[in-house]
């Protein structure tokens, strides 16, 4: 839920106003925001560049060849240093700075994160890309996130540490054909660089800043108001109204024939959220030290008020208020109660104040569970028996905050947070057990669906919809949530099927839902069919999976555990946390893992859960919902929260997962998976359960002399022994194996099936040295170069791939492989390398 006061409405009006604005400025509009942009002609090639967010009805089409692998600042030694002093945060260092990301081949930067600062990123510096050898972006950092460049670099494809809650994003997606480097001037501190790569370079073009899709910004920007996919000409829609007993079923609607769901409408009159004008945002500062600032008073007064707003979360704070060089008392709060605000008063002599016009206000720290905070200062006057409000100071790191604090001349000493909250004042207990009722309905309706008989669907309504802690404004690409009394709950993911769909919601709670209605609204399209069926289909079913449970200690929370084939697009995710004293928000410091048939690396790990969800500092900036990250609400110690509370989502619609056997994609709760918390999820993806696309049809095992000679293998250095540990979930477990590290050509023969669409190598091997790189020959046809960044001196084992082109595969039943170390590049270790076939 928006932390402001107005409605949604207007809101949503301010926010479109301001950024057709910013667009507007860049790229000439000749019409208002388009619900619907036209409807284009379908192929079946994966979708590159600005295609993904203007074909947005081709989430479920699936790729081959594709991989997505993630850079980024994670400590190597699987501790919690991800960022803090920059330890791991180059890859290596140029003449330009500091390289966080670099590839060779084929690809697309499709997301891209910093924070430091609490996300101000200025000290960053600049922000140099470059494609193809081309630079096509070297700007300061925050100049870029702050929209300054213009389109396509304007929000919501850029946004700042305000609009995405500590955290900085670029989401302009940026293909190339050969080559990707991402250097910033100064070392970033936290940052991950999302990219896919391809087998191939077929139809790929290379990003052009200068061609700016002003109608694809114009679906972007009007995200969670209307459907952003491209409209179908012959699309109805099936109306419901229904009340909803406990342990009842009702269909939403039920589809014959071949086609595709676009809109999934849901409204429940009893599900309510917490009214906005309860929640008050405000910034703020924390000291060790103290502060000081003046304020205005009247000459006339017979005393002075002064009046703390303050932050109870840390308890136990406590300072001295100093008034003209004289103590007059101490602010104090006692045992911390988290998740409101609290004000307290102290009265300042007449003998202090009379006759003056300005005062001279200090705060001395004299102790506190954590730091003493502040956030407003209110100043009143007392004539005739009655206070007049004769200041304000406004304390913190906002516009308004800074000028504030300039007009009354503030300075802090040992400061150690700067930030934003989102509280509310004690609450009605009434109230309170209404919005629990209504909570319970979120956690409690299921939303189920089926395609073609089998269902794929069975979520929480809450977490379907984007909040699974409670109602609250969510307004993401594919889907939204309305909080106003006549609003409804939106889903535009594209949902296709062969022969038959149904859609139903249950009802598992003790509560009857009454006066409810929906609207399911659907396309009839014969293609699609086919495409969802056969040896190899090309489309994959939409999956809603969702799980609730207590974690386990040292175990990653797993958003999707399955085999089979498909594309992991997104999670909204609900974490309770049950940690008692200290850090209650310690599980945020668990960082994502993902691992991608059956690889025991993972190709994509991130630096913190909040970072996954791209904001930064436990979501300084509050509430947010944007349209591919967000978090909607947060509970501290209120609202039926025991401690504290977050609900958070991330779509990954251009960098979306890709898989052929199996994906694990899961986040640790704590900085080693050890605090205890109550976590639910819902994980979108489109694919095939239980139907793998892909085979493992060879190995071949470095150091053993028959494995080697069945495959011809030459060169590659002498055998050395290995122990050590792989990256991620299991970096505790030893695996002891034999290597051998090349400095001349390696060659090796392969077998696989010829009817083959593409072949992906996998290589095990040690990671001791950075930017191991070869060029890629085979059956005596160049196919690139095999590139590496990573290094790891502590975590040495490493399982990294690269993928045959299609058209130099297809029809071959045997491949001769060469590698040739790049000029340059360290030695080449391998312990093993497994083909596998799509």
């Amino acid at each position: 839920m928006s932390p402001s006061a107005s409605t949604p409405s207007v809101r949503l009006a301010a926010r479109l106003a301001a950024i057709t604005v910013a667009l507007g400025a860049a790229v000439a509009m000749a019409a208002p925001v388009a619900a619907h942009p036209p409807r284009p002609e379908i192929d079946a090639t994966p979708t590159v560049g600005w295609q993904t967010y203007g074909s947005l009805d081709r989430l479920p089409y699936l790729d081959q060849g594709t991989q997505t692998l993630q850079s980024s600042s994670y400590d190597r030694t699987g501790g919690n240093d991800d960022g803090f002093e920059g330890t791991y945060s180059c890859l290596r260092e140029t003449d330009a700075g500091c390289v966080i990301a670099e590839d060779s081949g084929p690809g697309e930067i499709d997301a891209i994160w910093f924070t430091r600062d609490e996300g101000v990123v200025a000290k960053t510096g600049n922000l140099r890309i470059e494609l193809d050898g081309e630079t096509v972006l070297d700007a300061p950092l925050q100049d870029i996130v702050d929209g300054k460049l213009g389109a396509p670099y304007v929000f919501p494809l850029v946004a700042h540490g305000r609009q995405s809650s500590g955290g900085v994003t670029i989401k302009v997606p940026m293909p190339y054909r050969e080559s990707m480097r991402v250097t910033t001037t100064k070392n970033p501190l936290f940052h991950h660089v999302s990219y896919r790569t391809f087998a191939s370079a077929d139809g790929i073009e290379t990003f052009d800043p200068d061609d700016v899709p002003a109608d694809v910004i114009e679906t972007l920007q009007a995200f969670g108001t209307a459907d952003p996919k491209p409209r179908a000409g012959n699309a109805t829609t099936q109306d419901t109204e229904f009340d909803l007993a406990p342990g009842e079923r009702t269909s939403l609607g039920s589809l014959r024939g071949a086609g595709t769901i676009d809109e999934l409408r849901v409204r429940i009159p009893q599900i309510e959220g917490i009214p906005d004008d309860l929640y008050i945002t405000d910034d703020g500062r924390a000291f060790k030290g103290g502060s000081t600032f003046t304020v205005a008073i009247d000459p006339d007064n017979e005393g002075v008020e002064i009046t703390k707003r303050a932050d109870t979360l840390i308890g136990n704070q406590k300072s001295k208020l100093i008034v003209e060089g004289e103590d007059v008392g101490t602010w104090e709060t006692t045992e911390p109660t988290g998740g409101q605000w609290a004000d307290q008063t102290i009265e300042v002599p007449a003998s202090i104040t009379a006759g003056k016009s300005k005062l001279t206000v200090r705060n001395e720290f004299v102790g506190s569970d954590l730091d003493v905070n502040e956030f407003r200062y209110w100043v009143d006057s007392v004539k005739g028996g009655e206070p007049t409000r004769t200041d304000t100071v406004d304390i913190g790191p906002s516009d308004a905050g800074q000028e504030s604090e300039k007009a009354h001349d503030y300075k802090i000493e040992d400061q150690v947070w700067e930030g934003y909250h989102t509280y509310t004042y004690p609450i009605d207990p009434a109230l309170e057990k209404r919005l629990a009722r209504s909570d319970r309905l979120l956690r409690k309706l299921r939303v189920q669906l089926a395609f073609d008989g089998r269902r794929t669907v069975d979520a929480p309504l809450g977490e379907f919809f984007g909040s699974g802690l409670g109602e609250s404004e969510v307004t993401s690409l594919m889907y939204a949530m309305q909080t106003d009394d006549k609003g409804s709950y939106f889903a535009w993911w594209p949902m296709p099927y062969g022969h038959a769909a149904k859609v139903e919601l249950v009802n598992r709670s003790r509560q009857t839902v009454e006066g409810a209605d929906a609207s399911v609204t659907s396309h009839r399209d014969a293609a699609v069919r086919g495409s969802l069926s056969g040896k190899r289909p090309t489309m994959g079913y939409f999956n809603a999976t969702s799980k609730r449970s207590h974690t386990t200690k040292d175990a990653d929370w797993r958003f999707l555990d399955v085999r089979g084939h498909g594309r992991f697009v997104g999670v909204n995710h609900t974490m309770t946390g049950l940690i008692r004293e200290g850090n209650i928000r310690n599980y945020l410091e668990g960082d994502e893992r993902v691992y991608v048939d059956g690889a025991k690396s993972p190709s994509i790990y991130g630096t913190g859960s909040e970072d996954f969800y791209e904001a930064g500092w436990y979501f300084n900036g509050g509430a947010f919902s944007n349209p591919m990250n967000g978090a909607p609400l947060m509970k501290t110690k209120s609202f039926g929260c025991e401690f504290q509370c977050d609900s958070a989502y991330r779509l990954m619609l251009a960098e979306g997962v890709d898989f052929t056997s199996s994906l694990r994609f899961g986040i640790e709760h704590g900085p080693a998976a050890e605090e205890p918390a109550i976590y639910g999820s819902t994980a979108f993806w489109y694919g095939h359960q239980g139907d793998r696309r892909s085979r493992v049809v060879d190995t071949i095992d470095i150091g053993n002399r028959r494995s080697e000679r069945a495959h011809d293998y030459r060169g590659g250095g002498g055998v050395n022994r290995l122990t050590s540990v792989y990256e991620g979930d299991d970096d505790t477990v030893e695996v002891t194996d034999k290597t051998r590290a090349a400095r001349k050509a390696v060659s090796f023969t392969v077998t696989v099936p010829r009817s083959n669409d593409g072949v992906r190598i996998r290589r095990t091997s040690d990671q001791l040295n950075a930017y191991q790189s070869v060029d890629v020959t085979v059956n005596g046809e160049p196919v690139g170069t095999w590139l590496q960044p990573r290094g790891n001196k502590s975590q040495r084992w490493l399982q990294d791939s690269f993928a045959v082109p299609a058209e130099v595969s297809r029809g071959e039943r045997t491949l001769h492989v060469t590698l040739r170390r790049t000029d340059g590049a360290p030695k080449w270790s391998a312990a093993r390398y497994e083909v596998s076939y799509e």
